[in-house]
């Protein structure tokens, strides 16, 4: 991956639906430039896939936020199996330092974030969390390379 690549998924991500025309324009390459790179960059599954996100989706679960979670022991398979069932939890996240998981969690409410937050603290092998509510959310946008 070069830097039209990434200049190209840099502009696919401030705007999905930029036709050819408008990504050529704006990169000043060709559209048969963009199209096989665009081609290319999925044929390498450097883009494995393209989404759309409704106005539902984001109303369903208006209250987020992320819950860091330290784990007793060798609990972790344990606890994150017991959160794959519950369907607040938009995603689990394994990591480094002072947490082992960190959640993405969206609710209806602050209310329902709240039961939803004493359930996973009440887990078996939850040692100590931290949560912290999103209050806006930005579209992140590759930087361009200096050069």
């Amino acid at each position: 991956m070069d830097d039209r690549d990434r200049d190209i998924i840099a502009a696919l991500r401030r705007d999905s639906r930029a036709s050819l025309s408008e990504l050529a324009a704006l990169l000043k390459l060709s559209r048969t430039t963009i199209r096989a790179r665009i081609e290319r960059l999925v044929a390498n599954r450097d883009i494995v896939g393209f989404t759309v996100v409704l106005k539902d989706d984001e109303n369903q679960a208006p209250v987020r936020g992320l819950m860091m979670l330290s784990i007793e022991g060798r609990g972790t398979e344990r606890v994150i199996h017991r959160l794959s069932g519950m369907p607040e939890i938009q995603a689990i996240h394994s990591t480094n330092g002072k947490w082992d998981l960190i959640l993405e969690i969206g609710t209806a409410s602050l209310e329902a974030l709240d039961k939803v937050l004493g359930q996973v603290r009440r887990l078996d092998g939850v040692h100590s969390s931290e949560t912290n509510l999103l209050l806006a959310t930005r579209k992140a946008t590759s930087a361009k390379s200096p050069g």
